[in-house]
């Protein structure tokens, strides 16, 4: 909307879309900011530049997208990367980000440097630099650096920038990998974009690409490939499900849900992401889809080199990457439709 149309409405646009910085005071998180973004498009979420710069709640037109594990928001400083830490401190959120160096099980790379890696890695558990929310060209930008560094080996830095129309109802996340040092390091990086209730029910369906080729990750995984797409009620005690999709053609993926005349689209960098993996969990109190663009396979840094799927940033090299997620208001038929 013109500025002159816009103040003709309103005083002042926070009425409509905006950026706030907060601080958390209770809980596990205490001491932890946010950045609280709105849209006119009616859009909301919680940036943590305290970890990572990952999205942690998001709404779509007051109804709610994402996965909260038990564990809720986290803070650095219960992020420790010990072994058998994790579930202990993972938050879920619309966005967790896992990496640099290790995706997957915790392992220790005894091919590779000798050096433990807890499970998903240690980039979440990061503060950002440069912080940064505020509204320009018409959208709300957050952003800020993330550095991962080890004295003697590496150091890695990741430049984010996530925005948001002001008037839409979408958002982008562009990250750059920054290799600082004079020798070439081996990265892994996945982005874990979970899906909860009340969008992921019964009646809810994921649309991927019929072109691609779809590996299940366990023998149970492989018993239920048929309904790969398909969602149950909440089960006790329900194993969970992982799938590894090759896509061949356009890096797409919807998760539709007819009865609140909801779709989400999620696109991503191919050339950088190039496996879609997805974990799927029907187990009562832990009930997500997650789909995650990958440079790899969630199989931990040892196995991903002997897998020969570990991805090289160059000396002084840099990497893009992109994520986009897209909300779409439809009436339930209209949805329907895009099932057929």
């Amino acid at each position: 909307m013109e500025r002159e149309r816009l103040y003709r409405y309103v005083g002042n646009e926070e009425q409509l879309y905006g950026v706030r910085r907060v601080t958390l005071e209770e809980g596990n998180a205490r001491g932890a900011e946010l950045y609280q973004v709105s849209t006119a498009g009616g859009l909301e979420f919680d940036v943590m530049p305290d970890s990572g710069l990952d999205i942690g709640r998001l709404r779509y037109r007051g109804v709610n997208i994402n996965y909260l594990s038990k564990n809720g928001y986290d803070s650095p400083s219960r992020f420790i990367p010990v072994p058998d830490n994790f579930d202990h401190t993972f938050p879920g959120g619309m966005l967790y980000t896992c990496g640099l160096l290790s995706v997957g099980p915790q392992c220790r790379d005894e091919e590779g440097d000798g050096e433990f890696h807890p499970l998903h890695g240690r980039f979440h558990g990061q503060s950002a630099s440069g912080r940064y929310g505020r509204v320009e060209d018409g959208a709300i930008v957050v952003g800020g650096e993330v550095r991962e560094t080890e004295q003697w080996r590496h150091a890695l830095r990741m430049s984010r920038r996530i925005s948001a129309p002001a008037w839409g109802s979408e958002l982008l996340v562009e990250d750059r990998l920054d290799n600082l040092t004079p020798h070439d390091t081996q990265y892994m990086l996945l982005y874990h974009c979970n899906f909860g209730y009340p969008l992921l029910d019964a009646g809810a369906r994921l649309v991927l690409p019929e072109c691609r080729r779809t590996t299940p990750r366990t023998p149970y995984a492989a018993e239920g490939l048929a309904e790969q797409c398909r969602f149950s009620e909440p089960i006790d005690g329900e194993e969970e499900r992982v799938y590894f999709n090759e896509i061949e053609g356009d890096a797409l993926a919807r998760v539709l849900n007819p009865r609140l005349g909801i779709a989400v689209e999620l696109s991503w960098s191919q050339d950088t992401l190039p496996i879609l993996s997805q974990w799927k969990s029907m187990r009562s109190g832990e009930y997500v889809l997650a789909l995650e663009p990958s440079t790899c396979y969630t199989m931990g840094r040892r196995e991903e080199r002997a897998h020969g799927t570990l991805r090289t940033i160059k000396a002084f090299g840099t990497v893009r990457m992109w994520v986009r997620l897209k909300f779409i208001s439809m009436t339930p038929q209209a949805v329907a439709d895009l099932l057929l």
